[in-house]
């Protein structure tokens, strides 16, 4: 393991793989995860890659250091991280960008201030942006006042209510992988951010593929379809079932080393 200090956190990290002739992933995660996490979640998508793999726990989440600032964790802040960690491991070099609803938003920010930093994006489960976001927040912030007057035990019971989608792989329950105390200020900062407008995100010229899933009111099927009306030459994959989710992470390989090769 290894970390890198930013303003205001310090990011853990981990680079495995030793080819350095072909493309580089960096992955992400999504909101009160973890690459631990969603390892057990079945997110894992680099799992399959052989290459160099980037993976790396946002400020406040997992390993990673934060404050209880909810500011700290708007999606453009988060991808003022990713930017500086790519910078530290990969300095000059573009790399291929995949994450889940969260990591989604931080690498459309990233990819609208330095798209010359991305060789393509894999965008996956994309969560609640423009109209819908502004319907998210208020749930965000109830479960921010929920876990400050009943703690995280409150939110994980609640959570228990909520049937899956369809094609989520099976996993056993699991909790929020975020510090009690900062657990608020993440809920408060996701009920607060949203993604660039869609002027700005139309033009993010980067080859990208969107994974989506059915039936998910936090991530839902119309972002991933307005993302891929938006983004020029993009692909959408929707899946039904877990089988077609265990797939994605060799999906994710073919579609990096496609990618590099057409570039």
């Amino acid at each position: 393991m290894s970390s890198l200090s930013v303003p205001g956190a310090v990011i853990d990290f981990d680079l495995s793989g030793e080819d350095t002739t072909g493309p580089a992933v960096v992955q992400l995660h999504g909101l009160t995860s973890s690459r631990a996490r969603d390892r057990v979640l079945g997110l894992d998508l680099g799992r399959a890659f052989p290459g160099r793999l980037l993976r790396y726990d946002a400020r406040g989440h997992g390993r990673s250091t934060g404050r209880p600032v909810p500011g700290d964790y708007l999606w453009e802040r988060l991808a003022e991280d990713l930017l500086t960690l790519l910078d530290h491991i990969f300095p000059g070099e573009p790399v291929h960008g995949v994450g889940p609803s969260m990591g989604t938003g931080t690498l459309l920010h990233a990819a609208s201030r330095e798209p010359g930093r991305f060789l393509g994006l894999t965008l996956v489960v994309p969560p609640t942006v423009w109209d819908s976001r502004r319907a998210q927040a208020g749930t965000y912030d109830n479960q921010a006042a929920l876990v400050e007057a009943q703690g995280v035990g409150a939110l994980v019971a609640l959570g228990r209510d909520v049937l899956p989608p369809p094609a989520a792989p099976p996993a056993p329950p699991t909790e929020p992988d975020v510090a009690e105390e900062l657990l608020p200020s993440l809920l408060r900062g996701a009920a607060l951010t949203d993604l660039p407008s869609a002027q700005v995100v139309a033009r993010v010229a980067v080859p990208t593929h969107i994974l989506a899933w059915h039936d998910d009111p936090t991530h839902p099927l119309s972002t991933a379809t307005a993302l891929h009306e938006l983004l020029p030459g993009s692909t959408l994959r929707v899946a039904s079932t877990a089988q077609e989710v265990a797939g994605w992470p060799e999906l994710l390989s073919e579609q990096v080393l496609a990618t590099a090769g057409s570039s």
